[in-house]
């Protein structure tokens, strides 16, 4: 049976691997720049979009972080921050996520004075205005930056702690791969894990299995970031599915870095077969140009996952989410009550072949 994009708009969604600075709308970038005095490339809107979106490239991952320097040059205030993470929130409302945990590094939002304290409280804010109107709740990952000292990342680490039951789910480590191992941050690592906080690492991406062994056995990742390569040691593969540790896949801009050579070679179906955790994500949602419901189409398309498995995959993300196991319990259940309840409605739904 072949899915629409309809139906798959309206299911539930639970979202955790989303860049904040990633997911602006150009058009709230336009009005940013003009509001701060800030030139950008261009100011046409569509010019802007196509400018900083990959399209039906493919780049390195540097060459895809490099587009990050246009959309940070405007949230470097806590009005721009607070606009955007609102903004973010009322996005994924419009195809029903009912939990998103957006990913962002403070320190590189203070070029014009911010300090990360006051970059986290705006976030924090436009976040708590989102799930008021929108009802959408919501997480903030602080994310260290493998290319940036790791005394720098130590300094985020005590700044996820401050943050501590306060917006603040989770740490991550993110940024160039290659070359920057996750082993040099394990300090700020060491501080998060003795404080009992969550960690994610983006791993396994633009580099081989050798850095998710890393993030999970120098830096005790309870999630991996990507993780397109772990299928090359076979071993680290079955300790990750023995230990149900998550991971956090993102099809499109797996493909736009090149962690994949082609999106049918992708091997979320493999892991999925394998009984290992995965989840679906948009990772960028304006530099890849996807949704959460895109990304959705796209596993239907390429690898023929249906409607039970995409009600697998939103409850392994609600399990996999860094909220506390109640909070969990409570939401997976409305989840599936309301999956149960779309499914009854699928012949109304479901395009034959």
């Amino acid at each position: 049976m072949n899915v629409s994009s309809t139906i798959l708009k309206r299911l539930p969604k639970v979202e955790l691997h989303c860049h904040l600075d990633g997911s602006l709308r150009p058009q709230t970038m336009v009005s940013l720049a003009q509001k701060d005095g800030i030139s950008l490339p261009t100011n046409n809107v569509p010019d802007l979009k196509k400018m900083l979106s990959i399209g039906k490239d493919q780049v390195s991952l540097e060459e895809y972080i490099n587009r990050f320097q246009i959309t940070l040059s405007v949230l470097q205030t806590p009005e721009s921050l607070e606009r955007t993470a609102f903004e973010l929130i009322e996005d994924v409302a419009d195809e029903n996520v009912r939990y998103i945990e957006i990913r962002y590094s403070p320190i590189l939002h203070t070029q014009r004075g911010m300090t990360s304290e006051e970059s986290i409280e705006a976030v924090r804010k436009g976040l708590r205005k989102g799930k008021r109107e929108f009802g959408v709740r919501s997480g903030i990952i602080v994310c260290g930056i493998r290319n940036i000292s790791p005394e720098v990342s130590l300094k985020l680490a005590e700044l996820t702690l401050k943050y501590k039951n306060k917006g603040v789910v989770g740490f991550d480590l993110a940024g160039a791969e290659e070359n920057f191992p996750a082993k040099d941050h394990r300090e700020a690592f060491y501080t998060i894990r003795n404080m009992n906080i969550n960690a994610t690492i983006h791993a396994g991406e633009a580099f081989g299995p050798a850095s998710i062994h890393q993030a999970i056995h120098y830096c005790g990742a309870h999630r991996i970031g990507h993780g397109t390569r772990l299928k090359e040691d076979i071993d680290l593969m079955n300790y990750v599915n023995d230990h149900r540790i998550t991971l956090e896949i993102c099809l499109t801009s797996n493909w736009h870095t090149r962690s994949v050579h082609s999106l049918k070679h992708h091997p979320i179906k493999y892991y999925y077969d394998q009984g290992i955790r995965v989840t679906l994500n948009t990772d960028n949602r304006l530099i890849s140009d996807t949704t959460l419901t895109k990304e959705f189409l796209l596993a239907h398309k390429l690898f023929g996952f249906g409607l039970r498995d995409f009600r697998e995959f939103t409850i392994t993300a609600m399990k996999s989410a860094f909220l506390p196991y109640k909070e969990r319990k409570k939401m997976i259940k409305g989840i599936a009550e309301e999956l149960e309840n779309e499914f009854s409605l699928m012949p109304e739904f479901i395009e034959k072949m």
